[in-house]
């Protein structure tokens, strides 16, 4: 395999509740003025992503996975997920409220659609005076209190609200009550899933002027009815190392701020690497190529890649990779 630094199209999704801070905070190529998310890395089956750069300019992820497989992915990555690429990568701008929602957890998904499970996690790019995301209960609920809160239309008053700033990270376990705030933009980091059960949406109707579907009924085996405080990420910001932040299951993702030039070993990993950029802009080389990754990219490396070298001024890096 031919290992460098791969750029793929970000797949850009116009969304209800989006807005125009993809293109104004990250320069992306955006005429819409409602887009709300901006997937990066995706080989969620109908939205595939392909390269952009380099000798595999057209290719999509998925050719790339059945030709290269461990080469690419990881031996024990593959071995362990096949050709199903295990992770979906995002940025997310919402403009206005997100549906208050939750995932399954692998068994469920699995049972109920085929499908992994959606544990995530957000890391907050840039954030609104006052924006705030829900997260959790504020109390311990049973089935039959949330039942009758959301039947009163009072479930504001049993959600946990959390005001956020730049820097801020959320880890978000399946079963996890939530919802992203009006004002917010962030990097998402998910399992390969697309299983949302949307049990609020202040009654937003659609351009066809439709009511979203609702997941009332699926939701309620699925939700986690305890008062959780274990959703905010506490992480150092050293600079020019790995900072962990979040090491899961399904993935790993660390914190880098780096200045100057930085040669970062990956001879122990397994795994491909994935870096976002969520500040500054930086150069990273990779099997003797150099890209330039803004604010607001995303490159992923093959898994065959020894070695990085990091080239940047105060650049912030999320590294994500499989444990």
């Amino acid at each position: 395999m031919e290992s460098y630094p791969i750029k793929f199209i970000p797949i850009l999704k116009e969304r209800l509740w989006g807005g125009t801070k993809l293109r104004d905070e990250f320069k992306k190529e955006i005429e819409s003025e409602i887009t709300g998310e901006s997937w990066e890395l995706s080989a969620v089956e109908g939205d595939v992503s392909v390269v952009m750069n380099g000798v595999y300019k057209d290719k999509s992820l998925q050719q790339l996975i059945d030709t290269y497989k461990g080469e690419l992915l990881g031996e024990q990555v593959y071995k362990r997920f096949g050709a199903e690429f295990p992770i979906l990568i995002k940025f997310i701008d919402a403009k206005q409220d997100l549906s208050i929602q939750l995932h399954p957890n692998d068994e469920l998904a699995r049972k109920r659609h085929n499908s992994f499970g959606k544990t995530e996690m957000w890391y907050i790019v840039q954030a609104d005076e006052g924006a705030e995301l829900i997260v959790g209960f504020n109390r311990d609920v049973s089935r039959e209190v949330y039942t009758t809160h959301l039947n009163n239309n009072t479930l504001s008053e049993i959600l946990n609200y959390e005001k956020i700033e730049s820097g801020d990270t959320f880890f978000i376990n399946t079963g996890k009550v939530h919802a992203i705030g009006a004002g917010v933009l962030l990097a998402e980091i998910q399992q390969t899933s697309d299983i949302t059960y949307r049990i609020y949406d202040f009654n937003r109707r659609d351009k066809e002027g439709k009511l979203r579907e609702l997941h009332t009924e699926l939701a309620l085996d699925a939700i986690d009815y305890a008062q959780k405080d274990d959703f905010k990420v506490n992480y150092t910001r050293e600079k020019n190392v790995s900072n962990k932040m979040v090491h899961c299951p399904y993935f790993n993702t660390d914190y880098m701020e780096v200045e100057g030039h930085l040669e970062h070993d990956l001879s122990q990993r397994d795994s491909f690497t994935i870096y976002m950029c969520v500040g500054g802009k930086t150069t990273v080389v990779a099997g003797g190529v150099s890209e330039q990754m803004n604010k607001g990219e995303t490159i992923l490396i093959p898994a065959s890649v020894d070695k990085v070298e990091i080239i940047a001024e105060g650049a912030k890096l999320l590294e994500v990779f499989i444990g």
